[in-house]
């Protein structure tokens, strides 16, 4: 049966109408204010609390490319395949107990200036400069090219839009709101944009099951039983099969859970916190908002997120059981959009009237929350990292934040035209994470180890992008390694070389690193020589409430917490009730000590910054 694009009826339209408004109008209050300074434009003035800092990143992680990427993963290597994502429970929990308070008493505005505090001499402006345009503009891009890809793969299926109808429609109404607002507007549309998001996907997932081809919850358990997932195994496991199919199993389960989360630098996901993650941190109202921001982030992110679209995702494969089905449905979808990832978007022609507004709604949204969250970002870097910093060092305050406005601006444009570039968010996924291969070790290492120094920033950088480029050469010359072992070759040389460069480089200015130690407390054995030459006794990192056996504690009981909850509400909807009970006891116990270790820590009496 074919289909015409998607049916919008008039309610649609009042309803699409009326989430825009609602995301968008409070957003308009805060221009004046993000006018006055960078720190307010960049940093909201310092003044965000946990919850606001919190819902801001799930909100920024959940774009309109993260149904379809889920979608794609489910339908290629079966519900086990999320562990891809979900090992990075170990990075960011990790990020809370270990990380998010030195951010804070850094006082950095972005956390790129973090280089100029932390290493010294040329280097270090170097790496600045460098990082504020690698990422900042080329890096930066590529993902706001991904979620725009995904976006007119949506509207091509809803609405039969070309590529450019949809980037001119979505570029108009996120330049114009991240130009004018700051981060302050961005922080307020992605709070309102986070619950409508919710609703439109628990609703497609509703929907979605009640197909005339799949016929409930309990019928599509039933039916996916007995089918053989595209591995062998089935499609509904949440763990790989490790007795038939280890390549698959190693792959998508031993090495995101033993190497990637510390490997691997991914936005959103980095080794430390970095990026936007660092930008709420740094936002937040204290350290113990920036320690709360980040925990909430982490259990809304992948407890709540996720069992929607997989539902959706699992209803896909008997609704479309090949990619030509969908070709089929959509007879004027153009064909090289048509991939995996595209049978989110198919299955929202079961939506009712009404639902379909919502769900555009909470698309443009979902879009919205994360351009705009990449806009101001990347303009906070090349501002406030690459032109305030080298080119004209001593304008006014009004003149920078014009600049930012007009950063955004150009940033929109690029990463438009980088869309043309990409076929499928998976594999600009591949990609990000090949070139960020080998890089989260240092960044781990970097706060506590004074020998780390600029230099070995960019022997990290560069040895990673090389060896990358080289496995690219021997795989087009038909030497082709598994992605794998590809990734731990990157590691090991990468990681060989950013250490010896740590023993055999530019040694830090030793004033730069008692000044850098003074100020961020950093615990742990690798400050010693430089907390003795300051004079500071161990107590000096004692006093900061910095517990390296409870912060251990709240990180084993964190991710312990947030797997447990993810698995149990799994099991609910499987209809498994014994697992579902075990794991809700697990969550409980874990759950409970992991809030004893928090208030523990935020007893602590931490100094302000």
């Amino acid at each position: 049966s074919t289909i015409r694009p998607m049916q919008v009826q008039a309610l649609d339209w009042v309803i699409i109408a009326a989430t825009l408004a609602v995301c968008f109008v409070p957003a308009l209050f805060f221009g004046k204010r993000s006018g006055k300074s960078t720190a307010e434009f960049f940093a909201s003035g310092r003044s965000v609390p946990w919850w606001l800092a919190g819902l801001s990143m799930v909100a920024t992680t959940f774009s309109s490319d993260t149904p379809n990427l889920v979608t794609d993963i489910v339908r290629r290597q079966g519900v086990a395949g999320n562990w891809v994502w979900w090992a990075f429970v170990l990075t960011g929990v990790s990020t809370v107990f270990f990380y998010a308070r030195l951010w804070r008493r850094s006082g950095v505005m972005t956390d790129l200036e973090f280089y100029e505090i932390r290493y010294s001499g040329q280097a270090a402006s170097v790496v600045r400069g460098f990082r504020a345009v690698y990422l900042g503009l080329l890096f930066n891009c590529m993902i706001m090219a991904t979620v725009n890809l995904a976006a007119c793969k949506i509207a091509g299926i809803l609405f039969g839009f070309e590529r450019w109808e949809t980037l001119l429609f979505v570029g108009l109404l996120n330049v114009a709101f991240a130009a004018h607002s700051g981060l302050w507007g961005v922080l307020v549309i992605d709070m309102i944009q986070f619950f409508i998001k919710m609703t439109a996907v628990i609703a497609a997932a509703y929907f979605a099951l009640q197909a005339p081809q799949v016929g409930g919850l309990s019928a599509m358990y039933a039916k996916l039983s007995t089918m053989k997932g595209p591995h062998g195994g089935s499609y509904l496991n949440v763990l790989p099969d490790f007795t038939n199919n280890w390549d698959l199993a190693v792959a998508v389960f031993i090495m995101p859970i033993a190497v990637q989360w510390w490997a691997v630098w991914y936005p959103g996901a980095e080794p430390g916190g970095g990026s936007y993650i660092a930008q709420r941190m740094l936002a937040s109202k204290s350290e113990k908002d920036a320690l709360g921001a980040v925990l909430f982030f982490n259990v809304a992110h992948y407890v709540l997120r996720p069992w929607p679209w997989i539902l959706t995702a699992l209803c896909s494969i008997l609704v479309y059981p090949e990619l030509s089905d969908i070709q089929k449905a959509f007879p004027n979808l153009d064909p090289s959009l048509l991939g995996h990832d595209i049978a989110f978007p198919a299955m929202l022609k079961f939506l009712p009237v009404g639902f379909v507004g919502l769900m555009v709604g909470g698309l443009i949204a979902a879009n919205s929350s994360t351009i705009l969250t990449h806009l101001n970002w990347g303009a906070s870097y090349l501002v406030h990292d690459f032109y305030q910093r080298f080119i004209k060092t001593n304008a006014s305050e009004k003149h920078y934040v014009l600049v930012g406005r007009l950063a955004t601006v150009l940033l929109f444009l690029l990463s438009s035209a980088t869309v043309y570039l990409l076929d499928s968010a998976k594999d600009a996924f591949d990609i990000i994470l090949q070139i960020g291969a080998g890089t989260g070790l240092l960044y781990l290492v970097r706060w506590f180890w004074w020998r780390v120094n600029a230099w070995c920033e960019v022997v990290a950088m560069v040895s990673s992008f090389l060896v990358s480029l080289a496995l690219l050469v021997l795989a087009r010359n038909g030497v082709h390694f598994s992605t794998h072992v590809a990734l731990l070759v990157t590691i090991a040389v990468t990681t060989a070389c950013w250490v010896a460069t740590a023993y055999l480089g530019p040694q830090t200015d030793r004033k730069v690193l008692v000044e850098f130690f003074k100020k961020v407390r950093p615990f742990g054995p690798g400050w010693r020589r430089i907390r003795e030459e300051a004079g500071l006794g161990e107590d000096a990192a004692r006093t900061a409430g910095d517990n390296i056996p409870l912060a251990l504690l709240g990180w084993f009981t964190g991710c312990t917490t947030i797997w447990a909850a993810l698995f149990a509400v799994g099991n609910v909807l499987y209809g498994r009730t014994a697992a579902a009970f075990a794991c809700t006891a697990v969550f409980v116990v874990a759950g409970l000590v992991l809030i004893r270790v928090v208030s523990r820590l935020w007893q602590a009496p931490a100094q302000e910054a």
